[in-house]
C-alpha cells in the first residue's frame, strides 16, 4: 500500500510533467506559426520581386514608346510647324531667316537645354517650347530655359535679343494668361492652322 508521501510525490511529478507537456505543445505551436510566417514572408518577397521586375519591364517599354513618339513629334515640328511659324511671325513684324530644333550641351559651363524651335535673324532669336497641354510648370521651365540661353549667348558674345514663345495644342486660360504675363508669345490652334497671341496691354513681350 502506497504511503501518503508517495502519493504526494506522484501528484507533484504528474503536475510538473503536465505543465512541461503543455509548455512543449505551446512552443511547437509557436514554432509552427513562425515557420508559416517565414514562408508567407518568402512568398510576399517573391511576389514583390516579380512585380518589381514586371514594373521595370513596363517602364522600359514605356520609355521606348516615349522615345519613338518624341522622334515623330520632332519630325512633325520640323516639317509642319516651322514653315507656318515663319509666316505667322512675319505678320507680327519678325523676319526670321533660320529655323531649327536646337540642343545645347556646354559641359564646361554646365549649360544644357533643348529648344523645340529656334527662330533666328541678325537681331533677334525666338525660342519656342511646344507642349500638347502646357501647364504652369512647363512655362516656368521655359523661363529657366531662356535664362540659360541668355547665359550661353553672352559666353559666345551673342548680343541679339532673345524672346520666348509657348505653343500648345490645348491651352487653358490660366496657363495662357500666365505665359503672357511672363512675356511669352502664345501659339495655339486656330481653324486649320494656328494663331499667335502677342503679350500686350498690361503685358509686354520680354527680352532676355
Amino acid at each position: 500500500m502506497e504511503t501518503t508521501q508517495e502519493n504526494g510525490g506522484r501528484e507533484t511529478f504528474e503536475t510538473v510533467w503536465a505543465a512541461l507537456e503543455a509548455t512543449r505543445v505551446l512552443v511547437e505551436e509557436n514554432l509552427q506559426s513562425i515557420r508559416e510566417m517565414r514562408e508567407s514572408q518568402k512568398e510576399n518577397e517573391r511576389q514583390m520581386r516579380e512585380s518589381r521586375q514586371a514594373t521595370e519591364r513596363q517602364m522600359k517599354a514605356t520609355d521606348k514608346r516615349i522615345g519613338e513618339l518624341g522622334n515623330r513629334f520632332g519630325e512633325m515640328v520640323e516639317y509642319m510647324i516651322i514653315p507656318n511659324l515663319l509666316t505667322q511671325f512675319e505678320e507680327l513684324g519678325f523676319t526670321f531667316t533660320k529655323a531649327n530644333r536646337t540642343e545645347i550641351k556646354d559641359k564646361a559651363h554646365d549649360i544644357f537645354a533643348e529648344i523645340d524651335v529656334l527662330l533666328e535673324n541678325g537681331d533677334k532669336v525666338m525660342a519656342v517650347e511646344i507642349k500638347s497641354k502646357p501647364d504652369i510648370d512647363d512655362i516656368k521651365g521655359h523661363l529657366e530655359r531662356m535664362e540659360k540661353l541668355r547665359r550661353y549667348a553672352d559666353l559666345h558674345e551673342d548680343k541679339r535679343a532673345y524672346l520666348g514663345a509657348m505653343a500648345g495644342v490645348v491651352f487653358g486660360e490660366s496657363e495662357k494668361t500666365y505665359a503672357l504675363k511672363n512675356g511669352f508669345y502664345v501659339i495655339e490652334p486656330s481653324g486649320d492652322t494656328f494663331a499667335i497671341t502677342k503679350p500686350e496691354g498690361k503685358y509686354r513681350p520680354r527680352e532676355w
